[in-house]
């Protein structure tokens, strides 16, 4: 596979059976063949992107002393923000050339809940971040929450099969700033070659070249989404729990050439978590003779909590 598929949700929920089956299929067969799409008709409108973007550039723009004044120790970066270079790759002592900032799930109706989760950080310079930040959480939760439903047709699983376990789960809405690069990176790069950890990952601003995914072949291909396209991949909760039948694929985000060093990059996933409890062991329908089962039982907390410890995030 030269190029990432592209899908439009609004044929999934069209009233047209024809519509929705070819979605079913398309999106199923490429996260089985490259694990990444690329998705028309999601629930971002123009002007929320906008508005998140600016917020964002906002936010980073703080002095270095404000933004650090945001960094919360203890809690592994799951809640607001995490410092340059603070996050390597599994595997990769090099720490990756980013900032970030987390936005984390609003609990509803689940007080025990409420408290497992940090609670999400207010930035007092800036009045409308978390407004807006909490808005597109909403839209992209429920994006990823259509593209689950999709993916459970298409594995043989009742269509809500995914709901109970990502309502109100230990999602993660990410906006990233790769700086400027001021000199020449030593063995560093923005992000370095890596799988997601979690169920799916919705990308906005993947426009532009720097993303890159490793196909079958091992050659890496660039991912390039429209402006009107989310970036959806395979994570390995969902690889794992399929028994690898969806792909959750290795990709980077390249340095620029050296022209463009001088420019910032934006970038914001949001990583489709489930609650903790659910149980990530392989899918009955998907072990057969020719694919027996490759992974043993877990949750997805104890999974989670394993990969922090890997990234450096947490400590044992």
């Amino acid at each position: 596979m030269e190029r990432i598929p592209s899908v439009d949700l609004k044929d999934f929920i069209s009233n047209d059976d024809t519509k929705k089956e070819q979605f079913i299929k398309d999106i199923g067969k490429a996260y089985e063949d490259i694990g990444f799409v690329a998705l028309k008709g999601h629930f971002l409108d123009d002007e929320l992107v906008d508005n998140l973007y600016q917020e964002v550039k906002n936010f980073f723009e703080l002095p270095l002393e404000v933004k650090e004044s945001y960094e919360i120790p203890g809690i592994g970066g799951q809640r607001g923000y995490v410092s340059f270079g603070k996050e390597s790759a599994k595997g990769k002592k090099e720490g990756d050339l980013k900032e970030f900032w987390h936005f984390g799930q609003y609990v509803e109706d689940n007080d025990e809940l409420r408290k497992e989760y940090p609670e999400n950080v207010e930035v007092k310079e800036l009045p409308h971040f978390n407004e807006v930040g909490k808005e597109a959480y909403g839209m992209l939760e429920k994006t990823a929450k259509y593209v689950l439903r999709a993916l459970a047709l298409y594995l043989g699983l009742e269509e809500t099969y995914f709901d109970e376990y990502i309502h109100n789960g230990n999602s993660i809405l990410r906006p990233i700033h790769y700086p400027p690069i001021t000199e020449e990176p030593k063995n560093a790069v923005r992000a370095a070659a890596h799988g997601d950890i979690n169920l799916i990952t919705l990308l906005m601003g993947a426009q532009g070249r720097g993303l890159q995914v490793q196909n079958h072949k091992g050659e890496w291909i660039d991912a390039i989404a429209e402006p009107d396209e989310l970036m959806i991949n395979v994570g390995d909760m969902l690889s794992r729990h399929t028994n690898n039948k969806l792909k959750s694929t290795i990709h980077r985000v390249v340095n620029p050439p050296r022209e463009l060093w001088g420019t910032s990059r934006y970038s914001i996933p949001f990583f489709m978590h489930p609650i903790s409890e659910m149980k990530l062991d392989v899918l009955d329908n998907c072990i057969d003779d020719e694919h027996p089962k490759l992974y043993s039982d877990i949750t997805a907390g104890e999974f989670l909590n394993q990969r922090l410890v890997e990234l450096g995030l947490i400590k044992k």
